[in-house]
């Protein structure tokens, strides 16, 4: 039997380049700042906020992770503010996903579910049609931008997100910054975070 184990053209041109690991790790430095930048920015917005969260709520640290294997492909997020536990959720997540897009996606999950839920709907008008989406899968780790997975929040189909609003165990707000949009070129990604925060705060308000 064949046991050779033989690398394609391709495979040995990669293989060759010595210049992807460098410039990979060159951005994975320029998202590790715009993370940390909206880390300041977020925990200056919350110095005068009050909002609907668990007590035990991490105002001030939140929490920075790197891998390297969200569905093969690396990955940087922030959570910030920040609540885990086994009944409870409550964060802000700011999510770089090589080679798909970056997400600032608001996750709730608890006994105040039903009082988010609320808060979303009086505030539908601002919310809509402003690139949110809820997220429609079974459980709160997805991030792929499938339309099956997803329900925009538009002005024109409000009935539709309220039915969906109802059978939610959770809530998961998605917006989605693609790499072509101008906010990367001009460096306003930090900036684009705190403003979708202070859109969702609608829905985290007392």
């Amino acid at each position: 039997m064949d046991s050779s184990i033989h690398f394609t053209q391709a495979e040995r041109s990669l293989i060759q380049d010595t210049h992807f690991f460098q410039t990979k790790a060159i951005i994975s430095q320029k998202v590790k700042q715009i993370l940390e930048q909206l880390h300041v920015a977020l925990k200056e917005d919350l110095a005068g906020s009050s909002l609907l969260a668990p007590e035990g709520i991490d105002i001030t640290t939140g929490q920075f992770v790197k891998g390297e294997h969200l569905h093969d492909f690396p990955y940087r997020y922030l959570d910030f503010p920040k609540y885990f536990s086994q009944d409870e959720k409550f964060t802000f997540r700011s999510l770089f996903w090589w080679g798909h897009h970056f997400i600032f996606a608001l996750i709730l999950e608890g006994r105040r579910l039903d009082q988010y839920k609320q808060n979303l709907l009086k505030s539908y008008d601002r919310l809509a049609d402003q690139g949110l989406y809820l997220l429609m899968a079974p459980t709160l780790w997805e991030w792929e931008k499938r339309p099956e997975l997803l329900l925009e929040i538009r002005n024109d189909n409000r009935e539709e997100v309220e039915a969906a609003l109802a059978t939610r165990r959770f809530l998961k707000i998605h917006r989605y910054i693609d790499f072509e949009n101008p906010v990367f070129e001009k460096g306003r990604l930090a900036e684009e975070g705190v403003a979708t925060f202070r859109l969702m705060k609608a829905i985290m308000a007392k």
